[in-house]
């Protein structure tokens, strides 16, 4: 039987291995900077981060020594805002993977896990939108310079997570209680064939629903709600069943211009290790 770290480290694997994910590294296709194998040693690398959380540390040291592993490979930032998500999850697994635990564990982070947050942004380069004015000092891109600033408001990580919403949609489900992650995990069960489909199926469905927030960031709210437009219309002509190559013309369209629904992907990855802890889907 697999501990929760090993099913968090498996949710990473799988997630990057189901094809066709529009606009994501897949095993079919890879990205101007990201291949499919930095997906892969960077799942491999934050398992020791994942496995202090399923121990019991803290969330903010547990995510940020996952990045610091995931950060590793050649690539860069493969699965920092998966991890952001998959580590709260792991650490409310040792009580009960429930929504109102999870909702409880990330609700007692401290200060100390917030300045840990911070910290892990100095071993990876991640996307984020600029901060309104008066949330300047606590730029994350400043990393470890920010945490003075943290410390003299009393942030803990959860209330970085609730002023950062809207615009993140990973600090969304920190605050909604995982309600997309949750249910990401219940079309997953719900789905038929190998897991690698409903891994591809399930994030079609996410993208359908609501405009990914990486891309509004690298790119513009309007080319998100594109993206999502047609993703919808995809999924409403069940096209990965009656037109793949519809959806695979998505796919290659979307990583030609850099379109990248990397927020839908870390859902998707939440998604799975909610399944495989409840044993709703078999690997």
């Amino acid at each position: 039987m697999r501990s929760s770290a090993g099913n968090a480290e498996l949710a990473l694997l799988l997630e990057v291995a189901g094809t066709p994910k529009p606009g994501n590294v897949d095993r079919h296709r890879d990205l101007a900077d990201l291949c499919f194998e930095h997906f892969l040693a960077g799942a491999v690398g934050a398992r020791d981060g994942l496995e202090l959380a399923a121990d019991g540390a803290a969330v903010g040291p547990a995510f940020e020594r996952a990045v610091d592993g995931m950060a590793t490979q050649d690539g860069g930032n493969t699965q920092f805002g998966a991890l952001l998500l998959l580590v709260p999850l792991v650490r409310a697994a040792r009580t009960e993977l429930s929504q109102p635990v999870v909702e409880a564990t990330v609700e007692e982070t401290t200060v100390g896990d917030a300045a840990a947050f911070y910290r892990a942004f100095e071993h990876v380069d991640v996307a984020v939108a600029d901060p309104p004015d008066d949330m300047a000092a606590l730029d994350v891109r400043r990393g470890g310079d920010a945490i003075p600033e943290l410390e003299a408001r009393g942030l803990t990580l959860f209330d970085v997570m609730d002023r950062s919403v809207p615009g993140d949609d990973v600090a969304r489900e920190w605050v909604r209680g995982f309600d997309r992650s949750f249910a990401a995990a219940e079309r997953l069960a719900a789905a038929d064939g190998p897991i690698s489909d409903r891994t591809a199926a399930t994030f079609l469905s996410l993208l359908a629903e609501r405009p990914d927030t990486l891309v509004a960031t690298r790119h513009d709210e309007a080319t998100a709600r594109s993206v999502t437009d047609r993703a919808a219309a995809l999924v409403e002509a069940d096209a990965l069943e009656t037109d793949p190559s519809a959806v695979e013309a998505f796919a290659e369209d979307l990583v030609d211009r850099g379109i990248n629904p990397g927020t839908t992907a870390d859902v998707t990855a939440a998604g799975l290790f909610i399944a495989l802890e409840h044993e709703a889907i078999d690997v």
